[in-house]
């Protein structure tokens, strides 16, 4: 067939360089649904992001913000389904393995002394302060391994509170944070003696008794979004008792640290909704209200599984970790050697390696590997958090220790 004059650069754009109308027609058919499927797709990411930051936006809401008609969003929505992007109505988005930490944030102030203390007379001491705080401190360990985490917490709006947002946001979400006006964000004052064993604690946390259960409400979107939630003990009961019931309700994993031995006290009787609780043995007995032997310790967590609990780790300082689940499954793991400079953080370290290994699909003991991993890391270091804690760092720990090469051991920590 005969070109058409003055069609040589349209030419290459039809199929053999011949030319018709039919063609020609065709191939401008062509381009025009191209750019509206560049322009679906913009739109549809543009709903995708109200959608994130508002799970329960209306279509007539979506139409209003992006100026198109109600009918077209929800042609848009209807694709979004087909791909699997959003899963009905709440829209609910695909769930990302982020871990959700609740509780406690706060200053640590360590004061270090050069041998045992003298009761009753001044001691010296060298002093240092630090960001602190169970939940604060997991979340930060679970960040340094890479995890995807968020913060949920109260700080006071006040130079602390800055700071602890300032330093915390370079490893975890922190847009669900509580800034509660006139109150003081929390301390937290340790003193240390030469051996490396904390003496004593003080703590200043009366922010966190106008924590609401409302305001935990308020940011269940983002909390119900997760595949992990830890809960430290330091919120009200009733806040404890929500976001247990909560997660019980909705099926998310729930792991809980209990803080201290008083606020260990704090859990309900029924425990169920809970998949780990994290204890010392201290607070183990506070708990189940039953002596803890190391001979025979399936008595007590024989009492917390018959009020409803999943799995239980009790932490044991030098002699370890217990571990048990509802199935009748149990194990110990002895602490490995270390050269020990500070136990403080030492607790919240395991708890965050167990409660990560578990997301990433880990069985029990390996999670409790994992756990006294970085709880090994932890106490040779001054810091609260050890800040060479990363994945790499885990996994060569752990394949050290253990000497542990088979396959559930294996990948990336």
């Amino acid at each position: 067939m005969r070109k058409a004059a003055g069609s040589k650069e349209l030419s290459r754009l039809l199929p053999n360089g011949e030319f018709s109308w039919y063609n020609l027609n065709k191939c401008l058919f062509n381009k025009q649904k191209f750019g509206e499927r560049l322009m679906a797709n913009e739109k549809e990411k543009q709903i995708l992001a109200l959608i994130k930051k508002n799970p329960f936006i209306s279509q007539n809401e979506i139409a209003r913000e992006l100026k198109l008609s109600r009918s077209a969003v929800a042609n848009y929505i209807s694709s979004l389904m087909r791909k699997g992007e959003i899963v009905g109505r709440a829209y609910i988005l695909p769930r990302e393995r982020k871990i959700t930490c609740i509780g406690g944030a706060n200053i640590d102030q360590k004061m270090y002394l050069s041998g045992n203390i003298k009761w009753r007379t001044s001691n010296p001491v060298r002093t240092e302060k630090s960001l602190g705080g169970v939940a604060r401190n997991i979340a930060e360990n679970l960040g340094r391994l890479g995890a995807a985490v968020s913060l949920v917490t109260a700080l006071g709006n006040d130079e602390a509170g800055k700071w602890l947002q300032e330093s915390t946001g370079a490893w975890a979400d922190l847009s669900p944070v509580m800034n509660i006006s006139g109150a003081n964000t929390g301390h937290y004052t340790a003193i240390i003696d030469g051996s490396g064993e904390m003496i004593v604690a003080l703590a200043d946390m009366g922010i966190y008794d106008r924590v609401a259960a409302g305001q935990l409400a308020e940011r269940w979107n983002h909390i119900g979004s997760s595949s992990f939630v830890l809960l430290d003990t330091n919120f009200p009961k009733d806040v404890i008792q929500y976001v247990i019931t909560r997660c019980g309700e909705e099926k998310i994993p729930l792991a809980v640290a209990t803080v201290s031995v008083p606020k260990a006290e704090k859990l309900p009787e029924d425990l169920s909704g809970i998949k780990l609780l994290i204890v010392n043995r201290d607070e183990a007995e506070a708990v189940a209200k039953t002596e803890f032997s190391e001979k025979n310790p399936l008595p007590l967590a024989d009492v917390l599984f018959r009020r409803g609990l999943e799995k239980l780790v009790v932490t044991a300082g030098e002699k370890g970790v217990f571990y048990f689940d509802r199935s009748g499954f149990c194990g110990h793991l002895p602490a490995p050697e270390a050269e020990v400079r500070d136990v403080t953080g030492a607790g919240d370290a395991l708890a965050a390696g167990v409660i990560y290994g578990l997301n990433e699909g880990k069985d029990f003991t390996s999670a409790c590997q994992i756990g006294l991993a970085c709880s090994y890391l932890t106490v040779q270091s001054e810091k609260t958090v050890a800040e060479e804690l990363n994945g790499e760092l885990l996994a060569e720990t752990v394949r050290n220790l253990w000497n542990d090469t088979e396959s559930n051991m294996e990948g990336d920590f």
